[in-house]
């Protein structure tokens, strides 16, 4: 029997298993964790058989990763790249709800849950986690191993860099770039560009330092 391998024994795990229940998956599924003390439990009805070293005894089992922080997803993407994992072991999961347009793109290790639509040239990297209700539009490049929260409306030609976080509810402007490993907060409304690595929150949305500051008074206090 065809087997897969989830990386993480995480909330998003749980929520994959779920998915995978619904479209009568035929797979064996287990699951790798690192933390020894969660070998032999299980994460709904998936047992957790050992390390990321297990890998190795699989060589014939699909894999998928299935931690929530992309920073987190690349080093385990990195570490398995180690081992000897090619991309071509890597599988995509995706909810039965979601239609995939011809001209849409998902890369390997992709992970979209219920009620996300891509409509039109939608180009996603690798290991990138869409979670329900999720609107992807014309245009959009999601980098490998960002993750766009439940609710999130992107508009047109949008950009979202590597490992960056979207948080729920939260809205782009047309045309804006977030930059790579950028967080956007739950609700934000992102009208331009966002600068690599950086926190933006609140309606319009500001970097998180301008925002404390403003709260205290004035950019003239330290922090």
């Amino acid at each position: 029997m065809p087997e897969l391998l989830l990386i993480g024994a995480s909330g998003l795990a749980r929520e994959v298993l779920s998915v995978l229940r619904r479209t009568g998956d035929s797979r064996s599924v287990s699951i790798l964790d690192d933390q020894s003390a969660l070998a032999g439990t299980t994460v709904n009805g998936a047992v957790v058989i050992g390390g990321l070293s297990e890998v190795a005894n699989r060589p014939r089992a699909e894999l998928l990763v299935c931690v929530g922080q992309g920073a987190a997803r690349a080093a385990i993407v990195a570490r398995l790249t180690g081992l000897g994992v090619t991309p071509d072991r890597y599988c995509s999961v995706i909810h039965p709800s979601v239609d995939v347009p011809d001209t849409c793109h998902v890369g390997v290790g992709g992970i979209l849950f219920a009620g996300v639509v891509l409509t039109a040239d939608v180009h996603l990297g690798d290991h990138v986690v869409i979670m329900p209700n999720a609107t992807l539009t014309h245009g959009n490049r999601v980098g490998s191993f960002a993750t766009v929260c439940a609710g999130v409306a992107v508009g047109g030609d949008v950009w979202i860099g590597d490992q960056a976080y979207i948080g729920m509810n939260a809205s782009i402007r047309e045309r804006s770039m977030i930059g790579a490993a950028a967080t956007i907060g739950m609700g934000a409304a992102v009208l331009g560009n966002v600068p690599p690595r950086q926190t933006w929150v609140g309606i319009p949305a500001q970097p998180l330092r301008s925002v404390r500051q403003a709260s205290r008074g004035g950019a003239g206090e330290r922090e």
